[in-house]
């Protein structure tokens, strides 16, 4: 039986007429993968650079995901071929590919999503989740038109390189993080000093320019808003992971209190 796989979040954002708005997905659960991907947002990252994710748990949260009204993106922790392949023959559509930081990364991060001569990928899809194991009509051909890259910018000498990774052929958004910018402008801890402001906003300005979208993370509300004010195109504004621990710490400040009455600090 002949089948489709689901548009990328490329034709996503090509189609919003509004900024499309996220949340992280860290905990490496399939069922609190599936509770996000029904809250109403726009898309989920699903991540394995800082959270315990591994090619079988990312299976079981694209499957607990799928079927859902959600865009689903993958971040590798590395910017890696072998790797990236394997995301890819699981079924990873969009992938958000961190530390690209000059033109060679962005162009080696596109080559390893295209098959040759375009690119580097391994040809295994009658055994991969991508293709449906060789269920979805002339995959091979048309498997570039099933994935979106986004490259993530979060370092100075990425920020200096913005405009040329944007020129090339195959980077479809770029997504800035301020919180590795800042560390990498000596200003560690401190993402909402007004020079990474600036050289975030930098980067979505060079964005608007090249006629390519811009996201950047920001889970304070008044820096989310400041941002899609200045141009971001999507937004990841939480994480199932803070959402839980910030939660949890409210419980207990509002129901445990010390033997002399005060409510303990949280930790």
């Amino acid at each position: 039986m002949p089948l489709r796989v689901e548009g990328t979040f490329r034709k996503a954002l090509a189609a919003a007429d509004r900024p499309l708005a996220g949340m992280w997905v860290c905990s490496g659960s399939p069922l609190i993968a599936e509770l996000c991907a029904g809250s109403g947002l726009d898309w989920l990252l699903v991540d394995a650079e800082h959270s315990p994710n591994g090619l079988e748990s990312i299976l079981a949260q694209l499957q607990a995901i799928h079927g859902y009204p959600v865009h689903t993106l993958v971040r590798p922790p590395v910017n890696d071929t072998v790797l990236i392949k394997q995301y890819l023959d699981l079924g990873v559509q969009n992938l958000l590919v961190p530390m690209v930081n000059s033109v060679a990364e962005a162009e080696a991060a596109v080559a390893a999503t295209r098959y040759p001569p375009h690119g580097v990928r391994g040809v295994g899809s009658a055994l991969a989740r991508a293709a449906r194991w060789n269920r979805v009509p002339d995959y091979l051909a048309r498997a570039s038109e099933t994935v979106s890259v986004t490259v993530q910018i979060e370092s100075t000498a990425a920020v200096e390189a913005v405009e040329d990774m944007l020129k090339v052929d195959g980077v479809d958004a770029i997504f800035v993080g301020p919180s590795d910018l800042a560390a990498s402008m000596g200003l560690l801890g401190q993402q909402e000093h007004p020079e990474v402001r600036a050289a975030v906003e930098h980067c979505l300005a060079a964005a608007q320019a090249a006629g390519k979208p811009a996201g950047v993370n920001a889970f304070a509300p008044a820096t989310a808003r400041h941002y899609l004010a200045a141009g971001a195109d999507f937004i990841l504004v939480g994480a199932d992971v803070a959402l839980l621990a910030r939660g949890s710490e409210a419980l207990a400040a509002e129901y445990i209190q010390t033997a002399d009455g005060e409510t303990p600090a949280s930790y």
